[in-house]
């Protein structure tokens, strides 16, 4: 909104107010970038945040930040989106909830003259921005899917795949990275059963529950992150077959680092959300000092993290990981 001030004054402020709760505070600073995560309370997003911050004022630029109510928000980042044109961002940093529906705000913003960066998700399609900085999904699914081949030793798998939701990138990449890695493909036999989690632990534990039901001899467990792994190991500890079944997942944050070292998660590949948006915000700065835009995919990097470490897989153990983790 626009405030009148005082009369003797002559200029005015503007005040835009960001989704999801947050607060868009713009300046009389020339440059600014955005920053509009998929919610504001996921450590993940909380430690993206950090980078942009970090970043921003080492740059010089400002910082304006906002996020959806919950994941899958995909009209507040609209909102958000046309928010931070209107107040005249350099850039936008953005880690899309509807990788689909997001992309026709993205070309209006695009048009606008402004460099969109997708983070950590890629847009569907993925050139709908003008960059990614992200993991490399696949790679990372892959990781984790060669390490469970190799641990398992020659045991015959029944596997359960515990994944994202239908449509969203970063979940089919794991996915088919975590198949690919483990030699197999979409209907082996061996897959035992799959569940869409959304990433929430009670919603995986919901789903390693059904998954019992159905095959309750499943040894391996690939999750498409920590948080759905804890739910799935809480949900074989109630059955007792917590210590005979493999759980592996992506993401690398504190407290499934922790569980790696506690035993509750064999292996997970870690990605570093700081540095996503760290490269973003330098991206943008160098570009409003006159630089070329930033184009095509720059890949942020993911570690495997295990303590109990298989042959012909480079890792590393819980104290890189610990050091490393975000959240």
């Amino acid at each position: 909104m626009i405030a009148r001030l005082s009369a003797g004054l002559l200029a005015a402020a503007l005040l835009v107010t960001g989704c999801g709760g947050n607060e868009q505070k713009a300046s009389t600073s020339t440059n600014k970038v955005g920053l509009i995560t998929k919610t504001e309370t996921n450590p993940f997003f909380v430690k993206m945040k950090e980078g942009a911050q970090q970043a921003a004022k080492t740059s010089g630029l400002e910082l304006m930040t906002a996020a959806g109510k919950f994941d899958g928000d995909n009209a507040s980042q609209i909102t958000a989106i046309e928010n931070m044109v209107a107040a005249g961002v350099k850039g936008i940093l953005i880690t899309p909830s509807d990788t689909k529906a997001i992309v026709p705000a993205i070309k209006k913003a695009r048009d606008a003259g402004v460099v969109v960066i997708a983070l950590d998700t890629p847009t569907d399609p993925q050139d709908a921005t003008d960059a990614l900085f992200a993991t490399d999904n696949l790679k990372a699914g892959e990781l984790i899917g060669q390490y469970a081949k190799g641990a398992m030793a020659g045991k015959t798998a029944k596997i359960a795949t515990l994944d994202l939701a239908p449509g969203i990138t970063v979940g089919q990449l794991r996915h088919d990275g975590f198949l690919k890695g483990f030699g197999i493909a979409n209907g082996d036999p061996s897959i035992a059963c799959s569940q869409d989690t959304r990433g929430d632990q009670s919603k995986g534990q919901e789903a390693m529950e059904n998954c019992l039901q159905k095959a309750p001899d499943i040894n391996l467990v690939y999750t498409i992150n920590e948080p759905a792994a804890l739910g799935a190991y809480t949900a074989l500890k109630a059955k007792g077959r917590e210590k005979e079944v493999l759980i592996v997942s992506v993401d690398g944050g504190c407290t499934g680092v922790k569980a790696v070292k506690s035993g509750q998660i064999a292996a997970t590949s870690q990605q570093y959300p700081l540095k996503m948006a760290e490269d973003g915000v330098k991206a943008v700065a160098d570009f409003a000092k006159g630089g070329a835009k930033p184009k095509g995919y720059i890949d942020t990097g993911v570690t495997l993290i295990t303590d109990k470490a298989v042959p012909g897989v480079e890792s590393k153990d819980t104290t890189f990981g610990l050091a490393n983790c975000w959240g």
